[in-house]
């Protein structure tokens, strides 16, 4: 039997644009004629999986039917949320369905992530198929890069060839990170393996309220143009409730895939800068390169709302003490040791560190040391032009 694979796509994404009113929704952003799901779409066309299922809601249906139409994937279901009742509710209406065999593994898929060496993921699926049982759960793990605070972590023991799971750490500080890093401890990649009858007995067992509003949801449903509209009435009587939360911290069933492979969900501009800094090669234009005479900057991505550059800062080069009235700013260091001036705050950065800049804040680059410095920059606002730069000193006489 083919793999199902459940695109959970509901995400609004407001992490990425805290202030704006108006904001994209991470999976469709255009990261330079490519989307998150665009990729989650490319992605699930290898021969293990049958065709999908996309859980979503009315908001975002317009925007999932023009990727479908663009990917060329002709035959799916998409299930439709009445209202947000975080990822329990979503996952298992989804598997209610009634095209779903009791015994079909199901691989539900976050339509907001960015995964490479995609033939490595799916060889892992393929090889734990025969695992699944009518009640345990598969989780994803990714082997760490760095200690960082922003994502989950499990940690696991062997067991009869199984990584069977032990404990969940959710978003830990950095010195935490790094001790369940010690212990072998893996991110929580939030993507799931399961069979249908496994998440119904786990929800039955669990979560009665949500099994049996969700049930009603699905057996009221509408269903028209390969579009369940779930019950409304049913739906919103669901409790609120993510899947870690309601099914994953109470049963024992729990085995990882361990993965080590490129792994992101491009969750801030901290980790979309660093994307865009490992791929800049398939960005950079000879002339998009503007030069100053603190050094130069090139513009690799010109998104809506948003603007990716890479400084350089050549030795002893010095950027103007400046502010924005229009756009923030978050700048990764890729190399050498800037020192920076934000409002009244003095010091220094190495390579991998981050800095955010408010919309207003004044802040100045020095560099005042014998190697270069790179910086790639996010910058964030509804005006990303030179002019709007306000300068308060400058060494080359520019105020």
């Amino acid at each position: 039997m083919k793999i199902r694979p459940v695109i959970l796509c509901g995400g609004a994404g407001t992490r990425l644009w805290p202030n704006a009113k108006k904001h994209q929704a991470k999976q469709f952003i255009d990261f330079g004629n490519w989307t998150l799901l665009g990729k989650t779409l490319e992605r699930i066309k290898a021969s293990i999986f049958d065709t999908p299922i996309i859980s979503t809601n009315s908001k975002f249906l317009k925007q999932v039917k023009q990727h479908l139409k663009k990917h060329k994937i002709r035959k799916f279901k998409i299930v439709l949320e009445p209202a947000k009742r975080n990822t329990a509710p979503a996952i298992l209406s989804t598997a209610l369905i009634q095209d779903i065999p009791n015994e079909q593994p199901l691989m539900f898929l976050a339509a907001d992530h960015l995964i490479e060496k995609v033939g490595l993921f799916n060889k892992a699926i393929k090889k734990n198929q025969y695992k699944l049982t009518q009640n345990n759960i598969f989780i994803f793990g990714i082997k760490p890069t760095i200690p960082s605070s922003e994502f989950g972590y499990f940690l696991t023991k062997n067991l009869k060839g199984n990584n069977k799971v032990t404990r969940f750490v959710e978003k830990p500080k950095e010195a935490k990170a790094k001790q369940i890093i010690s212990k072998k401890g893996y991110w929580n990649s939030g993507m799931f393996y399961l069979r249908k009858d496994s998440i119904i007995n786990n929800f039955r067992r669990y979560q009665p309220n949500i099994y049996r509003n969700c049930s009603n949801a699905v057996l009221k449903a509408k269903y028209k143009s390969n579009v369940y509209y779930l019950n409304k009435q049913s739906f919103i009587k669901a409790t609120a409730k993510s899947f870690d939360y309601a099914i994953l911290e109470k049963t024992k069933e729990i085995n990882a895939i361990k993965l080590d492979i490129p792994w992101s969900d491009l969750g801030s501009w901290k980790e979309i800068c660093k994307m865009y800094g490992r791929n800049k090669r398939h960005y950079f234009k000879k002339k998009n390169i503007f030069h100053r005479p603190w050094g130069s900057y090139v513009n690799l991505f010109n998104g809506k709302e948003f603007l990716i550059k890479e400084l350089y800062v050549k030795p002893k080069g010095i950027l103007s003490l400046q502010k924005h009235h229009h756009r923030a700013e978050h700048w990764v260091v890729t190399q050498g040791t800037p020192k920076i001036t934000l409002n009244k705050k003095y010091f220094t950065m190495k390579p991998d560190e981050t800095v955010f800049i408010p919309l207003g804040a004044i802040h100045r680059i020095e560099n005042p040391y014998k190697k270069p410095v790179k910086i790639i920059e996010a910058q964030v606002g509804s005006i990303l032009k030179e002019t709007d730069i306000v300068r308060y000193k400058d060494v080359y006489g520019r105020t």
